[in-house]
């Protein structure tokens, strides 16, 4: 009776004592516009902790003061949360977003560390962390634990390889499903978000860490991974698939509706300028929050904007000239100088395009623009020119 109760002790302290098998769970995207991207979370299955534990790096609170404030101005403050795995689980289950778990091959002097790093990270004021949507977020959390744990090999494998992504590709390619939310995207970063990154870089979206994990090695050349396990199944639409982008639909586009207008000119002019009324002013607004984004906010990657030479705010000025050329009247000097100057913008960001030092991969939409800002200078003015006859 006493060595079986000993047996048990012996057992049951044995357990509390043994190493933690590590994993990263990989979130396929979801439907809702903030799920596009994907998401992941460190599995830490502890038998000390009664079941594996999620740590989650994507929560934040709605009921926070001022949290609407602070999303516009790029301020946001996410959390670490330690849950249930099985809890984690449930919402990805209901949605049909599929999840895997990539078990790591770790020792167990880097296994302890990083759960006693991650529960010490999950307490309440340790928690928070300042959101950076490309540089710091949930995944580049999970990858920085990783790191961490890994002396630093993680980033020595990924850092100086790279497949030519960007930031702007990855970003516009998710969200991709939801015309509105790549259209922000794509208009709304700057050329910061254009330099091709490295694969370390490259893990701000959690499906590029997973492929990313699914090839590096221990310096003794195992596979950091030890196995991949499909907990869920994805029954949504598969992520967009990577694909270049073409700039000569864009510049068909441009020039079919450049030259509509000027074959139009003659006898629809007051048409072509209701036309472009809305359009202006489009411009215009875009325009002026591209300005608000970069003086106003701390969204580093929409700063210096050269799309606003595409969408200038001057664009506002053209509208009082535009609605009295759309009601058969004439819209005087201000009108003529500011449509060829809006022109001529549109003519400069094909100029900062070939630059070399920190170009803008928006070839695509100065082949939209240009031609049918220079065509609606050229159509609009005819009867708006300064000189006094």
């Amino acid at each position: 009776m006493q060595a079986a109760l000993l047996v048990a002790l012996l057992l049951a302290s044995l357990a509390v004592h043994a190493t933690p098998r590590i994993g990263v769970a990989t979130m396929q995207p979801g439907e809702i516009f903030f799920e596009r991207f994907g998401h992941n979370a460190i599995v830490v299955d502890d038998p000390a902790l009664g079941g594996p534990v999620s740590y989650n790096f994507g929560f934040f609170d709605l009921d926070e003061p001022g949290f609407v404030g602070n999303f516009i101005r790029g301020d946001m403050h996410y959390m670490l949360v330690a849950l249930p795995l099985e809890d984690d689980l449930a919402y990805y289950r209901e949605v049909g977003r599929g999840v895997s778990i990539q078990w790591l091959d770790l020792d167990d002097r880097e296994a302890l560390a990083l759960a006693a790093a991650l529960a010490e990270n999950a307490k309440p004021e340790n928690a928070r962390y300042r959101y950076d949507y490309f540089l710091d977020n949930c995944s580049t959390r999970v990858r920085d634990a990783l790191d961490r744990a890994l002396d630093g090999r993680l980033r020595n494998l990924l850092a100086g390889r790279s497949r030519g992504n960007t930031y702007r590709g990855d970003a516009v390619r998710l969200a991709s499903p939801a015309p509105w939310m790549w259209l922000g995207f794509d208009i709304g970063l700057g050329p910061s978000a254009d330099r091709p990154n490295s694969l370390w870089r490259d893990a701000f979206v959690p499906m590029r860490l997973a492929d990313a994990l699914s090839t590096a090695t221990r310096a003794d050349g195992r596979p950091l991974v030890r196995e991949t396990v499909e907990v869920l199944p994805h029954r949504l639409p598969a992520e967009p698939p990577e694909r270049p982008r073409e700039w000569w639909p864009w510049l068909l586009a441009g020039l079919a509706v450049a030259i509509a207008a000027q074959l139009l000119a003659a006898r629809h002019r007051t048409r072509i300028a209701a036309a472009a009324v809305p359009f202006w002013g489009l411009s215009g607004t875009l325009g002026l929050l591209m300005l608000f984004l970069w003086l106003g906010t701390e969204h580093r990657f929409a700063w210096a904007n050269y799309n606003l030479l595409l969408f200038p705010p001057l664009c506002l000025l053209l509208l009082p000239g535009g609605w009295r050329i759309a009601r058969g009247g004439r819209a005087g000097p201000l009108f003529f100088w500011t449509a060829w100057l809006v022109a001529l913008c549109a003519v400069l960001a094909l100029f900062f395009n070939w630059l070399p030092v920190l170009p803008q991969r928006n070839l695509h939409w100065i082949s939209l623009l240009l031609p049918i800002h220079v065509a609606l200078a050229a159509t609009l003015t005819r009867h708006a020119t300064p000189i006094r006859r």
